[in-house]
């Protein structure tokens, strides 16, 4: 892994004045066919309806958005509402830095403060980076679901992983 100087990067809140950068980091993940289902990212409105509107970081180096991280509620049953899922995007030109963990640990410091007890990932197997981060971060893999999702016509697994917070455990 190459050394990162945090001292000119600092984690903060999601803004939507961020949106444009986000928005391009997130395409880039898209484009690599192995970060999500989704084909192209969606209009701001779009996003921020189907994300928490607590727990959405940036990480900004020098004044530009270079990574993010958000929760989506995985269900609007009351029951869930405190299990959320985990997205995690850093600029293809910054990974393997330890931004992507550095997103993902606040992310659960700021989920259980904010009372959510399950978060839970969806990683395709491939996606190796990512895997690494989350069991860095405490996630366990669950299991793979086989043949969740078709995409570009082709059937793709993925894993699933869950982190249950400190104060239930």
């Amino acid at each position: 892994m190459n050394a990162v100087n945090f001292r000119h990067m600092e984690i903060r809140k999601l803004l939507t004045k961020d949106w444009d950068q986000v928005k391009l980091i997130y395409q880039k993940g898209i484009d690599t066919g192995n970060a999500t289902f989704q084909t192209s990212a969606p209009l701001w409105e779009d996003w921020d309806q189907s994300h928490l509107t607590s727990c959405r970081i940036v990480m900004e180096e020098y004044g530009k958005v270079i990574g993010w991280a958000a929760l989506t509620p995985v269900s609007s049953r009351c029951v869930y509402a405190g299990v959320a899922e985990v997205s995690v995007y850093v600029d293809s030109a910054h990974s393997g830095k330890g931004i992507g963990l550095a997103l993902l640990n606040e992310l659960v410091n700021q989920s259980e403060a904010e009372g959510i007890w399950t978060l839970q990932a969806g990683i395709f197997p491939e996606n190796i980076a990512s895997l690494r981060i989350h069991e860095k971060a405490g996630f366990r893999i669950l299991g793979i679901r086989e043949k969740i999702g078709k995409q570009n016509g082709i059937w793709r697994d993925t894993a699933l992983l869950e982190r249950r917070s400190s104060a239930i455990i």
